[in-house]
């Protein structure tokens, strides 16, 4: 009986372990996505870590289906036990298996509406304390006093406050950040080496950093310096892209119409034998194309053309649109 239960135990065990490593997956996905999005592509060293974390990601949610089933069979052959002293004193007896499911299920989905802008935007003010303290025994109280914060998600909101200080030109700020940031990454990377939560290996952490020997240094300063040179890349990307975009307000603003529209968005909604007559700039074709219209929809495009600067009146078709609204109000 003891046995059946160790098993149920660690079942129980080994599917919380491994939801937490999908929430952590799929935050660090989102984050990955974001950043693809960010620097428009072209990142082959992105892309490569994108398409293993897709991997883990796929791999998980598998293990997860299979921890779920292997649970189920297990709490069924538990209904099938016989009442006994064993069975009547164990702690989860008094709880029946049916208050035992919901707890299960309620806390992957109250962590999982937990992605990574909610979590900045619950953690931000901590976060970015978090990214500004300068010494080892500091950055270690802190994570002592907020455990929390130990997690792939605080890494990726450290890297969105580095880029958003070097869009602002804050260099020196946007380079303490990142110290922090790694910091947080060779925690995590630490802990997946030694398969435990990362909540319990950031001590350890701190305690070789503090003595390490040149190598270890070296390559903590060579991830450091690849995270700057990633964040001044994708700072850059984002300014350019916000330019463009001033840019191409600024180019519609100018094109605009005497009424206010654009003439490249008229055109583009025009029928066919409209936008043909402004292709060949022949008059005579526009004017067939709406009299074979309805009245009512001829005017429309008509009027847009003109409030565009698609079509220019003359004084005599001023005189005669004049007339029609004239003629319209009597």
């Amino acid at each position: 009986m003891a046995e059946f239960q160790q098993r149920g135990e660690d079942l129980e065990n080994d599917s919380a372990e491994c939801r937490r490593l999908l929430e952590e997956a799929q935050g660090r996905l989102a984050y990955l996505e974001e950043r693809r999005k960010e620097c428009g592509g072209g990142d082959q060293e992105l892309e490569a870590e994108l398409k293993k974390t897709q991997g883990e990601v796929k791999k998980l949610e598998k293990d997860e289906r299979s921890f779920e089933k292997l649970i189920k069979e297990h709490q069924k052959e538990e209904k099938k036990l016989p009442w006994n002293v064993d069975t009547i004193s164990k702690d989860g007896f008094s709880k029946s298996v049916f208050n035992i499911k919901p707890a299960t299920k309620e806390e992957p989905k109250e962590e999982k509406v937990e992605t990574h802008e909610t979590f900045g935007e619950k953690y931000g003010k901590e976060i970015k304390h978090f990214g500004m303290l300068r010494r080892w025994d500091d950055s270690q109280k802190y994570l002592s006093d907020n455990p929390h914060l130990v997690c792939e998600a605080t890494a990726n909101c450290l890297v969105v406050i580095c880029i958003d200080f070097e869009i602002d030109e804050k260099h020196a700020l946007m380079e303490q950040v990142a110290h922090q940031a790694i910091v947080m990454q060779f925690i995590l990377d630490l802990s997946r080496a030694m398969k435990v939560d990362p909540r319990g290996c950031f001590r350890l952490f701190f305690s070789k950093i503090k003595t390490a020997d040149k190598p270890y240094l070296d390559a903590f300063n060579h991830e450091l310096e690849l995270l700057k040179e990633r964040v001044r890349s994708c700072a850059r990307v984002r300014m350019e892209n916000a330019m463009k975009e001033v840019e191409e307000e600024e180019k519609r603003q100018k094109r605009l119409g005497p009424g206010g529209l654009d003439p490249v968005e008229v055109y583009e909604s025009l029928p066919k034998e409209m936008q043909r007559s402004f292709d060949e700039k022949n008059i005579q074709l526009l004017q067939e194309a709406i009299n074979r219209m309805d009245p009512e929809e001829g005017k429309y495009h008509l009027k847009r053309c003109i409030d565009s600067g698609l079509w220019v009146l003359d004084s005599e078709d001023q005189d005669g649109e004049d007339e029609d609204e004239d003629g319209e109000e009597d």
